[in-house]
């Protein structure tokens, strides 16, 4: 495919606001998702063809991601032959670079000593173990570099088979995989269009267990209660609702839930403490609320779904399809509408001798300041008779009353936080910091 020479003038469709959306989404979001996806964006933002096909849809619908997840749908669907032939070559060959990073991965590790851990390294000078570890370590004002002052999470390497396992692929598998998608995007533009013009992007719906497992069991822990009815607000596919039925593997040797399921999610922990090893109690009723509950259950929004993953990320389609079995052997109860204002009836559904606890991850940023109190306010109303918990994995200052050690918001981490209402009383203590949407945590409670 021809693309401009050095010292070349641009095409003027080059230089479109278009253009630059998909050359900027090259340059900095898609390294951190796809590699494929990195090229091809690349190679959109430099075809005038593809740029102008992609102008025929609606505009708020021109977005990369949505324009790539429609090009996967249509390899997935086989409507374009030649598209799937070259995804499926992207993604053998990316699933082979997977497997040999975790060899490279499982040989040091055999190496390494029993008291130098092989799979995480040590965090920066300006980020030690026992600043990440410590709320006060810097001062209530002043939380360590590394977690609250906007810079790089700590250094560490996430587990191998993690959803952050970039596989690099081969090139010469992507340049045809490159060049059949942007022969899609402009040979079959009504097709494209038509699949942008009924969908949304379903990103980051994968269940976040390695943060949900242990802060779960120790709010059950703290209330004294043996089994729990688990209600996950903006629950999007209510992947969450299986953590319990999920295995969970941190990189200093701890594991929680079911080593034999489906589902095997990894994470790295950072800092001085271990996760708690409690057992998650016995989950009694599993309810989702969402404005959109994906229902996996119909073969078109799980084909949806698959179509959101790139095409050269092995490790986490695989973590799809254990998710999509796991949902489908233990279906939620999904309540559409407000997440807010659905939350009572969603607690009463929750039989007298269970704990409700409802969860929250990255679910209230969007919401205002009022909405999130109300939130609150329809938590504690729920307790009147009955204890209620509730944790949340959200941005700094974003969850009313759980404290931030000090942090400042838009710090690039999360706060996971404990809420229990009983009655008339309120207990919130914050627990520890995630980054990389949880596959990164630092555990700071006492249990």
């Amino acid at each position: 495919m021809p693309r401009p020479t050095a010292g070349s003038a641009r095409p003027p469709a080059q230089t479109s606001k278009l253009a630059q959306t998909y050359r900027r989404f090259a340059q900095v979001d898609a390294p951190k998702i796809s590699p494929l996806y990195e090229r091809i964006a690349l190679a959109l933002s430099e075809s005038p063809e593809a740029l102008h096909a992609i102008e025929t849809a609606p505009t708020r619908k021109q977005t990369p991601l949505l324009i790539l997840a429609a090009l996967h749908h249509l390899a997935l669907t086989n409507q374009s032959p030649p598209l799937t032939t070259a995804y499926q070559a992207a993604a053998t060959s990316a699933a082979a670079a997977s497997v040999a990073v975790t060899s490279v991965a499982v040989t040091s590790a055999a190496a390494a000593t029993s008291d130098e851990p092989a799979t995480t390294a040590p965090p920066p000078a300006a980020a030690s173990d026992k600043a990440l570890a410590s709320p006060t370590a810097a001062g209530p004002d002043k939380a360590s570099p590394a977690a609250g002052s906007g810079e790089a999470a700590p250094t560490a390497v996430v587990a191998a088979g993690s959803d952050t396992t970039a596989s690099r692929g081969v090139p010469e598998h992507m340049d045809l995989a490159v060049e059949a998608a942007v022969r899609a995007v402009v040979e079959m533009k009504d097709a494209v269009v038509a699949v942008v013009g009924q969908r949304k992007v379903r990103a980051n719906v994968l269940g976040n267990h390695a943060v949900l497992y242990p802060a779960i069991a120790e709010v059950a822990r703290r209330a004294g209660i043996g089994a729990v009815g688990l209600i996950d607000v903006g629950c999007a596919a209510g992947f969450n609702l299986n953590v319990d039925r999920a295995g969970i593997n941190y990189d200093n040797a701890q594991s929680l839930g079911d080593p034999s399921s489906p589902v095997q999610a990894a994470a790295s922990v950072v800092g001085e403490r271990a996760v708690p090893t409690n057992a998650l109690p016995e989950v009694v009723v599993r309810i989702g609320i969402d404005l959109e509950p994906i229902d996996t259950r119909d073969p078109d929004e799980a084909g949806w779904l698959r179509a959101c993953v790139p095409p050269d990320q092995p490790d986490r389609m695989a973590r799809l399809e254990g998710e999509l079995e796991l949902a489908a052997s233990a279906p939620p109860f999904l309540m559409r509408g407000d997440k807010v204002e659905l939350l009572p009836d969603a607690i009463a559904q929750v039989p007298a001798d269970a704990l409700p606890v409802v969860t929250t991850t990255w679910a209230l940023s969007d919401l205002p300041l009022e909405s999130r109190l109300r939130c609150m306010q329809r938590l504690d109303a729920a307790a009147t008779n009955r204890p209620v918990a509730w944790v949340s994995v959200e941005g700094v200052g974003v969850a009313p009353a759980i404290p931030t050690f000090g942090d400042r918001p838009a710090s690039g981490h999360s706060i996971i936080g404990l809420a229990l209402f009983d009655h008339s009383t309120l207990h919130t203590e914050a627990v520890g910091r995630c980054w990389l949407r949880g596959q990164m945590l630092a555990w700071l409670a006492d249990s």
